[in-house]
């Protein structure tokens, strides 16, 4: 008799105690989205996981009488199968999305809490019986509350106070005659008002909700035993504060004539309380574009923290290098953790470190874990790919390198994967002025030998906020022109299942001097020449390297002790 695993029994047992619930509710099937009701990144509870064990950033599962789905992008499909490949069919969302996979006539339930309109037609059309349900039936158990008071950071951090930045805001809602805009996603009433909290284990943000009329007056939403202290200051800004809880009671009571929601963070719940009574406005949330485009302080606050950053991953780097005893996944994921942690204005990391050996890096969102934990073999590469939120700033960054020598094959993906990243890097901006074309330019090299990568090249990163934001990348589909202040990742990279993996990020934003704009680059930290063929590069892609490497240099060599500069140099 095979003996069945307790993670997958356990998943079984949920699956199970969810259809029973389906006669009750007189539903054919059941949704679970990866987001919380704060459409988070990082959600609490994650619904997703407690049902089917997946525990990606992005995914989505639809249980049925007799079957069960979870759709995922590129990024996850290897994941999926073996978190969750027993129990689910797995399905590449990108490819087919739900409504070209089940069939119409089934009535499916799902939590109007924890989707959007946007969402819900993206996944269903208009092709299905979609019926709310506003009980619970993933998740019954409270979760665990996170009692730390809020805090507002000083404008020398910010670079503009929340004055000034509810004085823009006030003048979109005039400009779109709106009475007023309702704010649901906490990390853009963060950078609003300039408030930080401890509820997301990987940002600083606050959960809470914000309603700005076009008079002035602010309403904000959230639990009100956190922000005891800020009380003077929350009153200095015309803000009254009302407990989480009564926003329902306060939406239904509103009296409006037109107001803004936010289409990708306003639940379908809160939306159907305000479309009966109260015209909506087409627009987005200008926030989202507004705290994309960073100030000089924050822009010089970021370049602070990847000084900082570069640091300690190249004393990583270097101690990785020279270390001779075995070493795992975990313990190196630990050790690069010791080398930011000594930086006092370190705070945590910004999302769960990559630390991949081997097969893992092939794994793209990979999490090690006591189960999958590898020991770091000569002739392994070596993926890590991690981040901090300090008090200055976010840094991402992923580097891959070897402990041995590596056949000419994989140095030569490497080099193509790097000659995208440079290609990036040096991207002329007046004549490539949007994320999908700069897009195509990273893929160029691996796609002439008929490779390519299942994620974008890069995503917007928030100041101080959240890892990955929008509404800029280097992805395809976005077609938003780049303007000078917006920072985000520069990422190609190669995977080869169960083989290995390639990624190299830096973090980069657009600089204007005098009419041209070009990309700068933020972190800090040499690739691994080791690792690439340079006979494959052009003497301007050798150049890049040089400067890229003398910078580095420079910046960083004071911090560092003599073996760690020594090594330092043998990367030129």
């Amino acid at each position: 008799m095979v003996k069945i695993p307790k993670a997958v029994k356990m998943i079984s047992n949920k699956i199970k105690t969810l259809r029973n619930k389906f006669l009750k509710f007189d539903i054919d099937g059941y949704v679970i989205p990866k987001n919380d009701v704060y459409f988070s990144e990082y959600s609490s509870p994650d619904r997703l996981k407690f049902i089917s064990n997946f525990d990606g950033s992005a995914g989505l599962a639809i249980i049925l009488k007799d079957k069960n789905y979870l759709f995922v992008d590129g990024r996850y499909t290897i994941q999926a199968k073996f978190q969750s490949g027993k129990n689910f069919n797995i399905i590449e969302i990108h490819k087919k999305l739900p409504w070209k996979v089940l069939n119409h006539r089934i009535k499916i339930g799902y939590n109007p809490y924890c989707f959007t309109s946007l969402s819900l037609k993206r996944y269903f059309k208009n092709y299905f019986n979609l019926l709310p349900i506003y009980d619970d039936l993933i998740i019954k158990s409270k979760t665990k509350k996170i009692n730390k008071k809020f805090y507002f950071i000083n404008d020398n951090i910010s670079g503009e106070n929340s004055k000034s930045k509810i004085s823009k805001v006030l003048k979109y809602l005039h400009e779109d005659k709106s009475d007023c805009l309702f704010i649901t996603a906490p990390e853009n009433v963060a950078w609003l008002l300039n408030l930080r909290g401890y509820d997301n284990p990987y940002s600083p943000i606050p959960n809470c909700r914000l309603i700005l009329k076009n008079n002035g007056k602010m309403y904000l939403f959230t639990n009100k035993s956190k922000i005891k202290k800020l009380f003077k200051k929350i009153n200095r800004l015309k803000i009254k504060l009302i407990d989480e809880s009564r926003l329902d009671i306060f939406l239904k009571d509103l009296k409006s004539k037109k107001i803004i929601l936010d289409r990708l963070s306003c639940s379908l719940a809160y939306e159907n309380i305000l479309k009966n009574k109260i015209d909506i406005s087409i627009r987005n949330d200008p926030i989202y574009y507004m705290k994309s485009i960073k100030n000089n302080t924050e822009i010089k606050n970021f370049i602070k923290s990847h000084i900082f950053d570069g640091v300690a991953v190249v004393k990583f780097l270097s101690w990785l290098k020279g270390y001779k005893k075995n070493l795992t996944e975990l313990e190196s994921e630990k050790k690069l953790n010791y080398f930011r942690m000594k930086n006092k204005n370190y705070l945590f990391p910004s999302f769960n470190t990559i630390s991949a050996s081997g097969p893992n890096g092939a794994i793209i969102h990979y999490r090690v874990n006591k189960r999958s934990n590898r020991i770091i073999k000569k002739n392994d590469l070596f993926l890590c790919d991690s981040g901090g939120q300090y008090k200055y700033g976010t840094t991402d960054i992923t580097r891959t390198i070897s402990l041995g020598k590596q056949i000419r094959k994989i140095k030569n993906i490497f080099t193509y994967v790097l000659k995208g990243h440079i290609a990036v890097a040096t991207a002329n901006l007046k004549k490539l002025k949007s994320g999908h074309l700069i897009d195509s330019l990273a893929r160029r090299f691996l796609k002439s030998r008929g490779l390519d990568y299942p994620h974008g090249t890069g995503h917007g990163v928030g100041y101080f906020l959240n890892v990955h934001e929008g509404p800029v990348a280097i992805s395809k589909g976005y077609k938003i022109t780049l303007k000078p202040g917006n920072v985000m990742s520069n990422e190609p990279g190669f995977y080869k299942k169960g083989k290995f993996g390639i990624r190299l990020e830096n973090m980069i934003y657009v600089k204007k001097v005098k009419n041209n704009l070009f990309f700068k680059n933020l972190t800090l930290v040499p690739f691994d020449k080791n690792l690439i063929n340079f006979n494959l590069l052009t003497k301007k892609e050798k150049d890049y390297l040089i400067n890229y490497n003398m910078e580095i240099y420079l910046k960083l060599e004071k911090y560092l002790n003599y073996k760690e500069k020594f090594w330092l140099l043998s990367q030129f």
